[in-house]
C-alpha cells in the first residue's frame, strides 16, 4: 500500500481529543483508530503489536542482523487538535498542482490562496492531498504514522536489507498535552528515538518551549448599578486590567523564532466572576520562569488593590524544552542530517515553536527529538501535505535506520 494511501485509510477516523480531562485518552474514539492499526500492523508482520487499556499502540520489528546497533524508536501520535473539527474529513488530492490558487469549497467559497501561503509555489507539479475547507485534514498526526508503519513494511518485505530492532509507538492526547503521560517507556525499550511529528519536509527538530498553563479566577461583587458606588467589583474589568498589564509585544501575533509568549487563551464572565486562561511559552529556561514571576507579581498588586482574594492564580508547568535532554546524544541528531543529505533533502534545524511527546518522552529518559511529517497548515481547514513530501519522508526513516547498522 502506497503511503498516501495509507493516510487516507486513517483520516477517516474521527481522533479528535478533548482537553481539560485528567482521563486518558480523553475520547474513547481514539481507542478504534488505536485497534484499527494493531490489527494492520500484525497483517503486516510487525510483532509483539498489541494497544494498552490507555490507548497506546505499541509494536516491533525484531533485527535481523548479528551487529551490534542500537534500538531505535518511531513515534507519532493518533489525535487531531480539537482547534477545528476532525470529524468526517473529505481529503482530495490536486493531481500535478499549477501554482494557483486552489479552492477548497465553490459552496462556501474558501480559497487557499499562494499570496497568504507562499510555500505553496514550492510544490508545482506535486500531488496535494487538502481538505474541503470545512474541517482540518489530519497529517497532524496521521501522516506520521503512515510514514512510520510504510517504512516497517519496507523492511519486512525486504528481509535482505539488514537493520537493527525497530520500535514503534502510536500515542493519544498529543494535542491536549498528555500523549507522554503512560506511555512505557521502559516497556517500548528503545536506545532513542524519533517523533515524527514535524512540518515542512527537511526540518529536524531538538528545541521546543518550556511551557506552563494560567488560569485565573477573578472575583466580583455584583451591585445594582444605579446604587453601585464604592460597592461594585467588576470582574470582566479587573480581568481587563490584568491583560493590559501583560507586555504587548510578548503576544504571539508579535513574536517569532525564539521569541515567547503569554496568550489568552480563553475568556469567559460576568460582573461576579471572570474566569481567564493562558499559555506561557518560552525557549528559554530564566525568560520563561520570568513569565510566570509576572503573573503572580500582577496577580499580587490587584489583589493589594481590590482586596484579598480578589485574584486566584494557579500556574502549572507543562513540558520543558528538550534541547538539555538531547545535547548529550547529538549522534541522533547528526544521523537525521546525514541521511537527509544522503536522499537529497536539504535538512533545516528549526526551533519548535509548541511542543511534541518527544519534550516529555527527552526527560523520561528516552531522547526523543522530531522530524518532518511533509505537512503544512496544521491545526486548520487549510491543512495539506504533499504526496511527494510523504514518500520522502518513508525514505528518510529508512535511510537513517540503514546508517545505524
Amino acid at each position: 500500500m502506497k503511503v498516501h494511501e495509507r493516510f487516507l485509510n486513517y483520516v477517516k477516523f474521527d481522533t479528535q481529543s478533548v482537553p481539560d480531562l485528567e482521563v486518558i485518552p480523553s475520547s474513547e474514539k481514539q481507542k478504534v483508530l488505536a485497534r484499527y492499526l494493531v490489527e494492520e500492523m500484525k497483517s503486516m508482520g510487525i510483532k509483539y503489536t498489541f494497544t494498552d487499556e490507555h490507548g497506546y499502540v505499541y509494536g516491533t520489528v525484531p533485527s535481523n542482523t548479528d551487529k551490534d546497533v542500537p534500538v531505535i524508536g518511531f513515534i507519532a501520535h493518533m489525535d487531531t487538535s480539537p482547534d477545528m473539527p476532525g470529524d468526517d474529513i473529505k481529503p482530495k488530492i490536486v493531481h500535478d498542482y499549477d501554482g494557483r490558487d486552489i479552492v477548497l469549497n465553490e459552496e462556501k467559497n474558501i480559497v487557499m490562496k499562494t499570496e497568504t501561503f507562499e510555500h505553496l509555489l514550492d510544490y508545482v507539479g506535486n500531488d496535494l492531498i487538502v481538505t474541503d475547507g470545512t474541517t482540518l485534514l489530519g497529517a497532524d498526526n496521521k501522516a506520521g504514522i503512515a510514514e512510520i508503519l510504510s517504512m516497517a513494511e519496507y523492511f519486512i518485505n525486504n528481509p535482505g536489507i539488514k537493520h537493527g530492532t525497530i520500535k514503534i509507538g502510536f500515542t493519544p492526547d498529543e494535542e491536549v498535552g498528555n500523549g507522554a503521560n503512560k506511555f512505557d517507556v521502559k516497556g517500548f525499550g528503545a536506545d532513542f528515538a524519533y517523533t515524527v511529528d514535524g512540518g515542512k519536509l527537511g526540518e529536524i527538530e531538538y528545541e521546543n518551549f518550556n511551557a506552563a498553563s494560567a488560569r485565573i479566577q477573578i472575583n466580583g461583587v455584583n451591585i445594582h448599578p444605579g446604587s453601585a458606588k464604592n460597592k461594585m467589583k467588576n470582574s470582566i474589568l479587573t480581568a481587563m486590567e490584568f491583560q493590559g498589564m501583560l507586555p504587548a509585544e510578548e503576544m504571539p501575533q508579535n513574536t517569532e523564532n525564539y521569541e515567547g509568549f503569554s496568550h489568552l487563551n480563553d475568556i469567559s464572565g460576568d460582573v461576579e466572576k471572570t474566569c481567564l486562561s493562558y499559555i506561557i511559552r518560552d525557549h528559554n529556561l530564566d525568560k520563561f520562569n520570568a513569565k510566570k514571576d509576572r503573573f503572580v507579581k500582577i496577580a499580587d498588586y490587584l489583589n493589594e488593590k481590590y482586596g484579598e482574594g480578589t485574584v486566584e492564580l494557579e500556574i502549572k508547568d507543562s513540558y520543558y524544552n528538550m534541547k538539555e535532554k538531547i545535547l548529550p546524544h547529538m549522534h541522533i541528531i547528526e544521523t537525521a542530517q546525514k541521511a537527509m543529505k544522503n536522499i537529497g533533502i536539504e535538512p533545516v534545524i528549526v526551533p519548535i515553536r509548541g511542543g511534541t511527546d518527544g519534550a516529555r518522552l527527552s526527560y523520561m529518559g528516552l531522547p526523543c527529538p522530531n522530524l518532518c511529517t511533509g505537512g503544512h497548515n496544521y491545526h486548520g481547514r487549510y491543512e495539506y501535505i504533499p504526496v511527494q513530501s510523504m514518500e520522502k519522508v518513508v525514505e528518510l526513516l529508512t535511510e537513517i535506520i540503514k546508517l545505524y547498522v
